[in-house]
């Protein structure tokens, strides 16, 4: 045949892309250029396709003229990417009654019979459309079972079944290309990510008949492992078979290699075997990928069919590019470009098999990724109870406050029925690696009485139990199987590739010495944002912290504080030590004073108890504390200078502390971070208390020290002034979570309840807590960097947010020229990789 534009014989220098004619076909053309055993082939391009698809032909007979005049034929479809998927494949095209006659000859009647009826019954389902159920009630592969299925197939067409190849070929193409532009068909491939108008290639390709005298059969064979990427050789091999038979659950397939439990392809057929291993490993090399060869052997000869990407896990992913590095393959900057930041997660935490059963209970937000089993408790005490006893738990709440956080650390996950993706139980979740879905309004909690009712009706009780899925947002009931964490030398290697081509520092969120070695294990650049408030909420602490609340004048407030002021300082010297010199920026106290109090009369009773206060007294002033809007309210930097004995003490704390941990390790210089800032004069006042404490602690101590005062940007008004405000800074680091609230005037806790409508009809599109919002908050922040660093030159950017470990989110702030995100301890490699890869592309583009 004549090659043009539309219907392409596939050989060595043939017109073939990817993007005009599919990726299947282009991968045969290379196979061909490998000079591999390829049978004949012809390509139709998109545009052939679409043509076809509007009742417009291609030239059929030129198309047969490609191959010999006896030959059978197969159609596949070839989309742009694998994962667009496309209309089944039609096999034996060609096959009548003479051609049945013939075959019987040279094949044997049982073969030419069973090709014979798979073709009857492909085309009838593929091409005439009928119901596949009809055929169920016809027994056997011999001629009575054929004559039955043309029998049929005449009865439901009203027309004989067609001989002639033209015209079977044409139904065919026909089929196929009606198939890829109906509506589900679009709508389901738009679902996987493929653009609305994306084209469909078919290949026509010469049938190696798989079934006859001889060995005969076929299969699929791959180099590693799917699950782990470790080289192996895996596969399936079924004789006097076609196609993709081998994969059927069903099919009693062979081993490929020699096994002592049965008979192996290698055994069977050793030199098709080494033929088979030698061309998988020349389409590695040759096609940078590690390669699943499909494959028939026809009466003891190998052909290959086809070659696709070895599906993979995510820990299969990182071990396949890092290994084709290692051999030279292709370069480092490759193998980091071929992982998927987010995929990192399923390395980092345990996740649910892939083939494990779902008994799905409810769906909420993913909010923090992995899988945990545990028996149901209500409560952070019986999540401690639980622990205490060594039994897994997952805690229920209809949303998590300060005080959970030690049931939360207790628990091996959480789920919530309310919040969202930047959640007190979401951000903490992410935080400790701990699996969290909140925001499940499909299932009613009834903490009081400690059930959970289902989506479907089922009722859940303590005691029972369930697993969560953090990356699906799942509820499951049950215990299914799980696959670990898998952090081994390819990961390791992996991100030590990322860290050497990164251009933005990636710091952690760590509030805790064990979140400070989770960032250290992970090779963070640092401490981005240490909560300090999450301290006090120690049993230990929080009695004195309340006493501190309830006193009447400064000093009964510093008294109090003199107490927390030595364990402060031990926090931070672990902190300091930990971190072997790298910077740690310190949050002063930022919430509000009633989450340390109480709220039910039973705490509030045993509060007075421990005070040895009258009830009366400590419900007044949980009451005078409370505040309508308490997250716009007296917290931050307004308590600080309300109440300034607090930021004292910690600064002393973080000052003591830095001489502590200088003395056997690198030198230390703290980063002092002041939350919630709106103007000038509340860094004045907070920085000259600061700097009087820095003065007698030196003094007090004889020691020389350097520390860092910065500000977090959390709200609109100091975006707007950072021009004023960041002369008196070292630093200034943009805390999205709370400016994303503030510029949208949205609850970050409540917007879970509608967000997702929001999206879908696309108000905005993408969730502004999950994803960063470029436009509005994007445009407040690059105003407020702009502004800055006018004022202040030196002045260090960053952001610290839960966006800062958000691929999306990391592009926008390297962009605006900061100097480094921090996010969530188990975020950390997900953000180096974003890093790496950002660069990369900068470097390349």
């Amino acid at each position: 045949m004549q090659n043009n534009s539309d219907t392409t014989l596939v050989t060595q220098t043939a017109p073939i892309t990817a993007e005009t004619h599919g990726g299947r076909a282009k991968c045969l053309q290379r196979l061909v250029r490998l000079d591999l055993p390829v049978p004949a082939t012809v390509a139709l391009s998109f545009g052939a396709v679409h043509n076809i698809a509007s009742g417009h032909l291609p030239d059929i007979p030129g198309i047969l003229s490609a191959f010999p005049s006896r030959a059978l034929l197969c159609v596949r479809p070839s989309s742009q990417d694998p994962d667009w998927g496309g209309p089944g494949a039609v096999l034996n095209i060609g096959m009548n009654h003479d051609r049945h006659a013939e075959l019987c000859e040279t094949l044997g009647t049982q073969a030419a019979t069973k090709i014979f009826l798979r073709f009857v019954q492909g085309y009838a389902v593929h091409v005439a459309r009928l119901d596949p159920d009809m055929f169920d009630a016809i027994d056997g592969e011999g001629a009575e079972a054929l004559n039955a299925t043309l029998s049929a197939y005449e009865q439901e067409t009203e027309e004989p079944f067609p001989e002639d190849i033209a015209t079977q070929l044409a139904g065919v193409l026909k089929s196929m290309a009606r198939a890829w532009e109906g509506t589900s068909a679009r709508l389901l491939r738009m679902a996987k990510g493929a653009p609305a108008d994306a084209g469909l290639g078919l290949v026509v390709q010469q049938m190696a008949l798989g079934v006859g005298r001889g060995e005969c059969g076929s299969g699929v064979l791959q180099l590693v492992d799917s699950e782990t990427g470790l080289k192996q050789i895996t596969g399936r091999y079924l004789r006097q078979s076609q196609g993709r038979d081998a994969l059927s659950p069903q099919a009693e397939s062979i081993f490929i290699t020699r096994d002592p439990r049965g008979p192996s392809l290698e055994e069977l057929v050793p030199e098709c075997f080494a033929q088979l291993k030698a061309h998988a490993a020349l389409m590695r090399a040759r096609l940078r990928a590690e390669m699943q060869v499909e494959f028939t052997i026809d009466n003891g000869s190998l052909h290959i069919l086809d070659g696709v990407r070895v599906n993979r896990s995510s820990r299969a992913t990182v071990r396949i590019a890092v290994q084709l590095a290692r051999d030279g393959i292709i370069t480092r900057e490759e193998a980091l470009m071929r992982v998927e930041p987010r995929a990192l997660n399923e390395l980092l935490h345990r996740q649910i098999a892939t083939d494990a059963p779902r008994d799905v209970l409810g769906q909420g937000i993913a909010a923090s990724p992995g899988a945990a089993t545990g028996r149901l408790v209500f409560s952070a005490s019986e999540a401690q109870a639980s622990a205490a006893r060594s039994e897994p738990c997952i805690l229920v709440r209809r949303e998590t406050s300060p005080e959970d956080i030690r049931g939360m650390h207790a628990a091996k996950g959480v789920m919530t029925e309310r919040g969202g993706i930047t959640s007190h139980a979401a951000v903490i979740g992410r935080g400790i690696g701990l699996p969290c879905v909140v925001g499940i309004s499909d299932m009613k909690f009834q903490i009081i009485n400690k059930t959970i009712q289902a989506s479907d009706g089922r009722t859940l009780r303590e005691g029972d139990i369930v697993t969560i899925d953090g990356t699906s947002g799942q509820v499951l009931l049950g215990a299914p199987d799980m696959h670990e964490a898998a952090l081994d030398d390819a990961f390791q290697e992996l991100m030590d590739w990322a860290s050497a081509v990164s251009d933005i520092g990636v710091r952690a969120n760590a509030d805790t010495p064990a979140d400070a070695q989770t960032a250290r294990n992970f090779n963070a650049q640092g401490i981005g944002l240490c909560r300090t408030e999450h301290m006090f909420f120690e049993p230990g602490r929080l009695t004195v912290m309340r006493e501190m609340i309830f006193a009447d004048s400064s000093n009964d407030r510093r008294a109090s504080l003199e107490r927390l002021l030595p364990m402060q300082r031990d926090d931070f010297t672990q902190l300091f030590r930990i971190m072997q010199g790298q910077p740690v920026c310190i949050r002063l106290f930022d919430p509000p004073l009633h989450e340390f109090l109480p709220t039910s009369r039973s705490g509030q009773r045993e509060l007075a108890e421990a005070l040895d206060l009258p009830l009366s007294t400590v419900t007044r002033r949980v009451d005078s504390l409370m505040e309508y809007n308490p997250m716009l309210g007296m917290r931050g930097v307004r308590l600080g200078i309300t109440v300034p004995e607090i930021y004292e003490m910690q600064a002393r704390a973080i000052f003591e502390a830095t001489i502590d941990a200088s003395k056997d390790g690198e030198p230390v210089v703290p980063e002092i971070m002041i939350p919630l800032v709106s103007a000038k004069r509340e860094v004045e006042l907070v920085r000259a208390r600061i700097d009087g404490i820095a003065t007698a602690v030196r003094n007090e101590r004889g020691a020389a020290f350097d520390y860092r005062l910065g500000v977090m940007v959390e709200t609109p008004r100091a975006a707007l002034r950072a021009a004023e405000i960041a002369p008196y800074c070292a630093f200034m680091s943009f805390g999205t979570n709370d400016l994303t609230q503030m510029t949208y005037g949205l609850s970050r806790d409540d917007a879970g309840r509608f967000m997702s409508t929001y999206v879908k009809q696309g108000v905005f599109p993408e969730d502004p807590f999950h994803t960063l919002d470029v436009d509005g908050v994007g445009e407040l922040m690059q105003m407020a960097a702009e502004r800055g660093r006018g004022a202040q030159p030196n002045i260090v950017l960053s952001i610290c947010g839960e966006h800062g470990g958000n691929p999306e989110s990391i592009a926008f702030v390297r962009q605006a020229g900061f100097d480094y995100v921090s996010c969530s301890p188990f975020r950390v490699p997900v953000a180096r990789l974003a890093a790496a890869q950002l660069a990369i592309g900068h470097k390349t583009g």
